[in-house]
């Protein structure tokens, strides 16, 4: 069992790194994105991209799209699937909260509720310092936010299994949950697991999850020098109080 979480500069290391593309448990359309791009401008950052989804879509559209990610080995997976793709990218290793880019953008964006990694409030809260640091005077962020559900007991010991074309099977397994709703913290404990022949490894971490109600984070938006543009639901239309899953586009205040 892993002693505890970690950054997720740390989490998504290794084995983690590897296996994060076969068993991830939701896909990056580019159009979304693409289309936030077009509409807030040029040149865009997008913040945790990972191994390059939707990133290196946008760029192969044409699309001027830096990267920034905390973890240096999602970063190197990044640089070898651009590379195979004949495009060039531009990315920085830094975490939300310290990132220091000297250059503001015209779009910045989260795909999907990477902000939900951040541990807590404060943290939260210099990552949005941080994002209004970068953002261009004309320029907005698109950031996806979610309220987890309560884990139920059938998903302890629920797993999640691929097989690669080389007959490799990659798992991950939950092995426990453990849910603060004061402190809106949701820890899940993991076993990942890759089999390839005789060769077994296995790994154990916890991801933990930080979420925020709508007026908490508005209000972290506007702490931060920034003003709450729209508040988005899952399907793009405007978000009810209850929707657990929405976007924030936020902007500098209109001088």
């Amino acid at each position: 069992m892993a002693p505890g979480p970690i950054a997720p500069s740390d989490f998504y290391t290794g084995l983690v790194a590897e296996l994060y593309r076969h068993l991830r448990s939701e896909t990056f359309e580019a159009e979304p994105y693409a289309r936030f791009v077009e509409r807030s401008g040029e040149p865009a950052l997008e913040l945790g991209c990972g191994d390059g989804d939707p990133m290196l879509d946008l760029l192969s559209r044409g699309l001027v799209v830096e990267g920034l990610d905390s973890s240096a080995d999602m970063l190197d997976r990044c640089r070898s699937a651009a590379a195979a793709r004949g495009l060039d990218v531009v990315l920085h290793h830094a975490t939300f909260e310290e990132m220091d880019l000297g250059e503001r953008y015209r779009s910045i964006y989260l795909a999907g509720a990477t902000f939900n990694l951040l541990p807590d409030d404060e943290t939260a809260g210099a990552a949005m310092g941080r994002i209004a640091a970068h953002l261009h005077p004309d320029g907005s962020a698109l950031i996806p936010l979610f309220v987890p559900p309560a884990p139920t007991e059938a998903e302890i010991g629920s797993v999640r299994e691929r097989v690669t074309q080389d007959g490799a099977v990659m798992r991950v397994t939950v092995l426990e949950v453990v849910r603060d709703e004061v402190a809106r913290d949701q820890t899940t404990e993991l076993r990942y697991e890759s089999i390839r022949g005789g060769d077994h490894h296995v790994v154990d971490r916890s991801w933990r999850l930080h979420w925020f109600e709508q007026d908490r984070f508005a209000a972290m938006v506007a702490d931060a020098g920034l003003v709450t543009r729209s508040v988005r639901s899952a399907n793009g239309g405007s978000a009810s109080r209850d929707d657990t899953s929405f976007s924030f586009v936020v902007g500098p205040a209109p001088t």
